[in-house]
């Protein structure tokens, strides 16, 4: 087994925060002098070019992650690394199979980026079915499963058949070196420029999950008594309603869906309060990202995460999922200049350099 070089799957390179915790995490053991593969079961993806330097991308160059399996059981077979660590469906499960198969000793580790019970709900098709299988019938076959927060943990406890000893919470490498420095680049929009109205942000992908629509009607209610405005950064398939929704609240001036954009923590640098309200999550990104830089957030308290995050509301305030009335009057308090100071070592936890240890420990002797 090669004790230098640690491997990380994925089926390809999306653009959401799994994906983008798995580049932190390969540059975190970079810096921990390690060899690192990026294993795509297909090379695609809007972020390929953001794989980091010194990083060996493994392009498996099947259609379809399902047929990955064989190249994946020839790589371990010939590296050997000291650990592969798999993110998302199906690259968790093919991981463990592909283990089993290769008869290699590298231990596996999967992880688990949102809470697993909520998600399904939104699950369609055979996904729905063959997650919960896997949970129960792979994952104890893994080395080690890693959820995101104590409260993912707590919920792939109760789907799967696991092992105290063999389920871990390791909260991701959110906060690099980095961020600051591309909190400082320029924006563009007139909206974020000195002099204007206090902005409310929301990022994220258009999609249920995230519940654009309550956090509209909230910018709605706050807009009709104060000047403000309201940008979303992100794509998804939820646009066309959320732009519907803003036409017939009669806000299409004040609010706007500004799209995917590439540098989100300009604009957190610049807004007056950022607003995760979202269903459910595995363990929010955004939310540590935008308290990093200094930015009063208000949460839903959606399992799983802010809770954890906010450390129980004391660094920003917890609203009900889906209350619109909520979240609005959390967005006035915030203007009116009432949002806690977020207590630095409170995000130690939250770096890198803390979270790549936490997942050395695993596998490192």
């Amino acid at each position: 087994m090669n004790s230098k070089r640690v491997a990380l799957f994925l089926s390809y390179l999306g653009g959401g925060g799994a994906e983008r915790v798995m580049l932190n995490l390969a540059k975190g053991f970079l810096d921990s002098g390690l060899q690192v593969d990026l294993i795509l079961a297909k090379a695609w993806g809007p972020h390929l070019w953001k794989v980091p330097s010194g990083v060996t991308l493994v392009d498996l160059g099947a259609s379809r992650p399902l047929l990955s399996l064989p190249n994946l059981v020839r790589y371990l077979g010939r590296e050997q690394p000291a650990a592969l660590i798999a993110a998302m469906h199906y690259a968790n499960e093919l991981a463990i199979v592909a283990k089993r198969l290769a008869r290699v000793d590298t231990p596996i580790i999967v992880t688990e980026h949102n809470t697993l019970s909520r998600s399904l709900t939104r699950t369609k098709g055979m996904k729905q079915r063959l997650i919960p299988l896997a949970v129960r019938h792979l994952y104890p076959l893994a080395d080690k499963v890693v959820a995101v927060s104590q409260g993912a943990r707590h919920d792939l406890e109760q789907l799967g058949r696991l092992s105290p000893d063999q389920l871990h919470a390791i909260y991701n490498p959110v906060i690099t070196p980095d961020l600051e420095g591309k909190a400082t680049e320029a924006v563009e929009h007139p909206w974020l420029q000195p002099g204007q109205w206090p902005v409310i942000l929301g990022v994220g992908k258009l999609e249920p999950q995230k519940d654009f629509p309550t956090l509209i009607r909230a910018f709605a209610q706050v807009r009709s008594h104060r000047p403000c405005r309201l940008a979303i950064l992100g794509w998804g398939p939820g646009q066309e309603a959320l732009q519907a929704l803003i036409d017939d609240l009669g806000i299409a001036a004040d609010a706007a869906l500004l799209g995917y954009v590439e540098n989100p923590y300009a604009y957190m640098a610049r807004a007056q309060a950022f607003v995760l309200s979202s269903a459910w999550e595995g363990l929010p990104t955004v939310l540590i990202e935008a308290m990093a830089l200094g930015l009063p957030v208000i949460s839903t308290d959606c399992k799983s995460g802010p809770d954890e995050i906010l450390k129980g509301g004391q660094y920003g305030p917890l609203v009900p999922v889906g209350d619109s009335d909520a979240i609005a009057e959390a967005i006035d308090a915030v203007l009116d200049g009432n949002h806690p100071t977020v207590d630095q070592s409170w995000l130690e936890q939250f770096k890198l350099q803390g979270a790549t240890q936490n997942y050395l420990k695993l596998f490192a002797h």
